[in-house]
Formats: C-alpha cells, structure tokens, sequence
C-alpha cells in the first residue's frame, strides 16, 4: 500500500494537491492537527511501498523514517523544517530546504516546475510567507483581488488545521484535502464550493474573540497572550499569532493556548523584519521546535511560565 502523509495545515495540504494533480493516485492518507507531527509512527510500509512525507519535520520522524526504509519502503520527503543529519539511504529521496522564505508547497511548485503555481501561493500565504507567496505569484499575472483571495483561502485552510484535536476543527484535514483535490483551479473551489464560507466564517468569529484579549506580557520588542481552554482559542492560536505578526512585523508575539490538561500550547512568531529567533526559543522547551520565523511548543506547562516569558524577552531583545 502507497501513503501520503502530510501536515494538515494549508501548506501540507497544497503541497500535496499539487503532486497528485501532477501524479494521479488513491492512497492512504495519514494526516491531522497542525500540531500533529509525528506522523510517521502511524504507517506500517515495507517492500514495494511507496511513501510520500510533506511538511513534516524530520528530526520528529527519523525513528519510524529509518524503520520503513529498513524494511525496503521507498519515501519521497519534503519539508521545510530543521533538519539535522539527514539519513543516506537508497530508499530515500529527500527535497529538504530550510530557507526561512521556503515552505513545502513552494518546494513542491520546484518540483513540478510551476505547472500548479496558485496553489503553491495558497500554501506559502497560509504559512504566513506573504513576501515569498507575492514573489512566486508574479508570473500567474493576477490582480490585488485575485491575489487577496488567494491569500485569504490560505489563511482559511490553516486556521483549520489548529486544535487539541481534529474534534476541534471545522474539517477533518484529510476531508479537507479530498473536497479541495476536486478543483484544479482555486477561484471555482472559492466561489462554487461551499467550503470556503465554513472556514472563512468560523475564522471570522474566532478572530473576534482572539482580538478582545490583552496582552498578558508586553515589551517594546515583544507580546506573550495567553487564551482561556475554549475549542475557539485552540482553532485561532495560529491565525491569531500570523495576524499579530503580520500588524506589528518589528515585534515578536506568542499566543499560549490553556490545554484541557492545564498545559499550554505555544505559537511563537519572530519579528518579520528579523526573520529568525522562534526556533531558538522554543528547543528550549520540551516538545519544542520549529522554523527561524514560526516555531512552537507542544506542552508548555504551567509552573514553567515565567521561564517563557523571561525567555521569550531575552531572544527577542538579543535579535532586535
């Protein structure tokens, strides 16, 4: 049996559209939460197996990637994320880059070489890589209101992908995928789909929650927010850290998340004129890690909130 496994956030998704619109096939679909990573642990492959690995970090899955390939399952690999020593097998085909302007649905647009750029954009622009995804653009010829809406159904499918659990989303991730895989082009699945609206107005209204919180920490260099345990604040925290980043790109923002076991989720954004430090911060933690310019922890828990705090200033002092 083939699989797919990728990351259910809007790049995961787009990079994986693009490639089977280009290489047609029913496989098995491995996904979940944004924060679901690990992925890798869920596949038993072996000889004749073909695996197809997209937006997952692999220093998360290096065990259960060198277990299949051991086992004769050949993986194709693409990612974004830090990735130390990564294996040299004959099984394996890695396409890694960790460019802080890259994301797996631009290296994927490589790949093909552009053949479906709009959805590599969708993806970049849900990764909150806005100058990345206006540059990729440029040969589509689009207008500032085809460009907006692209951007904005990037933003949609990767507010999907936050939560606790996939009971938390508007759309499980692999749902997601089949219903948009039915669309080559990204204006008909916007304007004849009934999907976008779903996601575009449960965005609306979470983001109206996020925005009347203050910030629990505030510096000129920086913010940490804190939300309450509310399937709203589990679906937003991503979109919300984007939107902070994104209105103040000089500043550093985390939004911590309340977890039903009293721990917390982190979503860490550099400031976009820097460009890096998110990484950094969070592989201090436990279950921590991430990119230069988004990063996150896991469980964060909570007698271990002002070492974060005190931490988040002195990354973000140090890198402005």
């Amino acid at each position: 049996m083939n699989h797919d496994v990728f990351n259910g956030d809007a790049d995961g998704i787009c990079a994986l559209h693009q490639l089977r619109l280009a290489f047609p096939a029913d496989n098995n679909l491995v996904t979940g939460t944004k924060r679901e990573i690990d992925l890798l642990r869920r596949v038993e492959a072996g000889p004749g197996d073909e695996v197809t690995v997209l937006d997952l970090a692999l220093s998360q899955n290096r065990d259960a990637l060198l277990a299949m390939l051991d086992k004769g399952a050949k993986v194709n690999y693409f990612d974004h994320h830090v990735a130390e020593d990564i294996p040299e097998h004959l099984n394996l085909t890695a396409m890694i880059d960790t460019s802080p302007d890259v994301c797996t649905s631009l290296l994927v647009n490589r790949h093909l070489s552009g053949k479906y750029l709009a959805w590599a954009v969708i993806g970049a622009f849900g990764d909150n890589l806005h100058e990345a995804a206006y540059q990729a653009a440029k040969p589509l010829g689009l207008n500032l209101q085809q460009l907006n809406m692209l951007r904005e159904l990037g933003e949609c499918l990767n507010y999907n992908s936050y939560g606790e659990s996939v009971e938390d989303l508007n759309f499980h991730p692999a749902e997601l995928y089949r219903i948009l895989h039915q669309h080559k082009s990204p204006f008909v699945f916007v304007n004849e789909d009934g999907v976008f609206e779903i996601l575009k107005q449960g965005y609306a209204e979470d983001m109206a929650f996020a925005r009347a919180i203050r910030p629990e920490h505030e510096t000129p260099n920086g913010a940490v927010y804190i939300l309450p345990a509310k399937p709203w604040s589990r679906r937003v925290s991503g979109a919300f850290g984007n939107a902070l980043a994104s209105a103040s790109p000089d500043r550093a923002h985390a939004v911590l998340t309340q977890r039903s076991d009293g721990t917390f989720v982190v979503s860490v954004r550099a400031p976009q004129s820097a460009s890096s430090g998110a990484d950094t911060l969070c592989s201090r933690f436990a279950t921590g890690g991430g990119r230069k310019r988004a990063a996150g922890i896991n469980r964060l828990p909570e007698n271990e909130l002002p070492r974060f705090v005190q931490a988040f200033d002195e990354v973000f002092s140090a890198a402005s």
